[in-house]
C-alpha cells in the first residue's frame, strides 16, 4: 500500500464516487435535457423524473455519509482516548470539550511520538484541523476509514 501523507490521505469509494454518482448525473442531464426539448405534454413528466433523480442522489449521499461518519467519529474518539492514555497515563476525555471533532480527527494521523505534544499545541494555539495535519512529521496512516 502507498505510504499515506497529508497530500494523499483522501479516500474514495469507487462504487459511489465513480459509478453511482456519474451514472446518476448522466441520467439527470438526460432528464433535464428531455424536459427542455420535449413537448408541453411530456415536459412535466421529465421534470418530475429529474426531481426524483435529484432526490435519490441527495438521499443516497446523505445516508452513506451519515451512517459511516457517525460510526467512524465514535471509533476515532475511542482510539484517541486509548492512545493518549497509553502514552501519557492521562485521560483525553478531560480535554476533549476544548477540542473540536475536526481537531480530534486530525490528531489521529499523528504518530505516538508526536500525539501528546500535538494535543498540547492544539489546545494552546487552537490549531485548525488542517494546521494540525500539516504539523505532523511522522504520519500514522488510516487505511480503514469510511
Amino acid at each position: 500500500m502507498k505510504e499515506q501523507s497529508y497530500s494523499n490521505h483522501v479516500r474514495y469509494y469507487v462504487p459511489h464516487h465513480f459509478v453511482f454518482y456519474p451514472l446518476s448525473l448522466a441520467l439527470l442531464i438526460i432528464a433535464v435535457k428531455a424536459a427542455f426539448t420535449s413537448g408541453a405534454d411530456s415536459s412535466l413528466l421529465w421534470w418530475v423524473i429529474s426531481g426524483i433523480i435529484v432526490l435519490l442522489i441527495w438521499v443516497s449521499f446523505m445516508m452513506r455519509q451519515h451512517y459511516g461518519l457517525i460510526n467512524q467519529n465514535r471509533t476515532v474518539r475511542l482510539e484517541l482516548r486509548f492512545r493518549y492514555y497509553t502514552l501519557t497515563q492521562k485521560r483525553l476525555e478531560l480535554l476533549e470539550d476544548r477540542l473540536s471533532f475536526g481537531q480530534l480527527a486530525a490528531l489521529r494521523f499523528a504518530s505516538d511520538e508526536e500525539l501528546p505534544g500535538l494535543v498540547d499545541r492544539a489546545l494552546a494555539e487552537q490549531l485548525s484541523p488542517g494546521e494540525i495535519k500539516k504539523q505532523i512529521r511522522s504520519w500514522k496512516p488510516d487505511h480503514m476509514r469510511v
